[in-house]
Formats: C-alpha cells, structure tokens, sequence
C-alpha cells in the first residue's frame, strides 16, 4: 500500500487492537490524540505527504460485529468496517445495486479490499464514491460513544457539519431503506478505468412515495441534493403507467440537476452577466449528461 511503511510505524507511538466496538470507543476516550484506522487507504496517504503524524493508532479491523450487515425492519443494517470489495458482491447489488456499483467504482483492487465504508463517511472526501449514494438513499449513520451509548445522525448533516463526530465516538453502522426499486450510480473521470470522480450522481426511485431522490458527488465539498428538480422530474412520471416520462424531460432534468449544482455566477456589479469558465461549463454539461443517463437507466 505504501513505499513509506517503517517511516509510518514509526509515527505512532502507541497502537490498540479492540476486539469490540465499545472498547475502540474506550481506547479512543483513554487517548484523545490517537486516530482510528480500518483500511488506512486515506490515513496513509495523509502520512506518505507529511500532512499526518499520529501519536497513537486504534485499529478496528479485528471488530468483527461491523464487518458484516443485516436486516432491520425494512432497512439493511450495514457496519461501517464493510470493505468496498464486498460491498460491490452480486449479493449486496441484488439489495442496494447503487452502493454496490460506486464500492466497484472506488478505485483498483488493492484500494477496493482494504477501504471501508465508515472510513469512506468519515474522511467525507469530496470525491467519494459512496457518499452520493448514502445522500440520494438518506442514510441514517449510529454512532457509538463512550459509556456503550448510542446516538442516530443523517449522513447529510454529517457531511454539511451541521453534527460532527464528537471525542470518542466511531460511526458503527450505517442504515438504509431498501427501496426494491431501480437504483444508478454514474461517474465521469479524467481517464479510462477506476480513477477519482470528476461529477458522479445517484439516483434511486422510491415507487412506494412516488419519489425520485438525486445526488451530486464531487462538484462540491459534499454531496448535493437537487430538490426542486426531483420534485419536477416526480411529478411527470407515469407511476401507474410502467413508470414512464418524455423523451424531453429525461434532457430537461439534466439540465435543472446540473443548473441546480453548478449555478450561474452573479451579475457584475454594473449588472452584466458573468459567463462561466469553460471549465465551469464542461463540468455543468458533465452533470446533466450524467443525470440524464442516471434517470434514463432507471425508468427503462
């Protein structure tokens, strides 16, 4: 994983190994400077560039009460030590096809088997594959805290900061609705094969609620949620029908999702408008394009 692996060891002064959940939380809570590590994916990368130096490490990949998932009462109870490599197995697809598809799209296979999906939540990159996902799906994290206490955040707040993680606390498990319903997960790079997301987008439809909930990774420090266009885009589609719409406004909603995302800039101050950078603008066109295909994909 890293060609700086001794330097690495040596930064940490101090390394635990719980066996449980509650005991990484003690660990944690018996030594506030040390830092929590499952695949390491994003901790060594930091470490490699010198923009990291831990003083003690606790490590989770011997918790095995997170590695695993289960059903809850119409939802899928997933725990936060799931490697994307398995989260991407045609089993997990069958349930959660869209998540299973940005695991499989998270990098080369050495990334895939070591990084998790708790990790993936908490470093809260921009680019990360799986956050899309967990927004369109409205995931609901549990967070576990000192003294065996346990508290539910939205995924949204987690990544907007409006609730951080507090001293102590480790996101044990992550809960989503399984929706049985169609569910994408597309993203554009700058080259062929796996590779960080310039714009990628989720998309899942919820018959039951005749509702379709969208997501916009990578164009912003969190996901983004267009709300008025899928409202718009709901309100046209044939539930009864086969679930079908236009032609025209599978176009349309790209172009409301990527105008939505991605806006125009104000007007200057003499009132003129400011165009928008070609930059700017082949990335706008990225996320319509996208969204279209998205919304295309799941009503066909």
């Amino acid at each position: 994983m890293t060609t700086h692996a001794p330097q690495a060891a040596q930064t940490a002064q101090t390394a635990k190994l719980p066996g449980t959940l509650d005991e990484a939380v003690e660990a944690l809570a018996a030594m506030p400077a040390a830092v929590p590590v499952a695949g390491g994916t994003d901790l060594m990368t930091s470490v490699n560039a010198g923009l990291l130096r831990p003083a003690a490490l606790v490590g989770l990949g011997r918790i095995s009460e997170i590695r695993g998932w289960q059903y809850q009462d119409g939802h899928a109870l997933l725990g936060a030590g799931l490697t994307h490599a398995r989260v991407g197995r045609p089993d997990f697809a069958a349930l959660i096809p869209a998540l299973a598809a940005a695991a499989r799209a998270a990098g080369p296979p050495q990334i895939r088997n070591a990084g998790t999906l708790g990790g993936n939540i908490a470093t809260a990159g921009p680019t990360g594959d799986t956050l899309p996902v967990l927004a369109a799906l409205e995931a609901i994290l549990i967070i576990a805290g000192p003294g065996g206490a346990r508290r539910e955040v939205p995924v949204s707040h987690l990544l907007a900061g409006m609730d951080m993680l507090r001293p102590g606390e480790l996101i044990g498990f992550v809960r989503l609705p399984l929706l049985h319903a169609p569910q994408v997960f597309l993203k554009a790079t700058g080259r062929t094969g796996p590779g960080r997301a310039l714009a990628s987008v989720a998309l899942v439809l919820d018959p039951a609620r005749r509702g379709v909930r969208c997501a916009v990774g990578a164009v912003a420090p969190m996901p983004l949620r267009p709300l008025e266009a899928e409202q718009w885009v709901a309100s046209l589609i044939d539930w009864d029908g086969g679930r079908t719409i236009v032609p025209e406004a599978l176009t349309a909603f790209g172009e409301y999702v990527a105008a939505a995302c991605i806006p125009d800039q104000p007007p200057a101050q003499d009132g003129s408008p400011q165009p928008l950078s070609p930059a700017v603008l082949h990335l706008r066109r990225t996320v319509a394009a996208l969204a279209r295909r998205a919304l295309g994909r799941a009503l066909s």
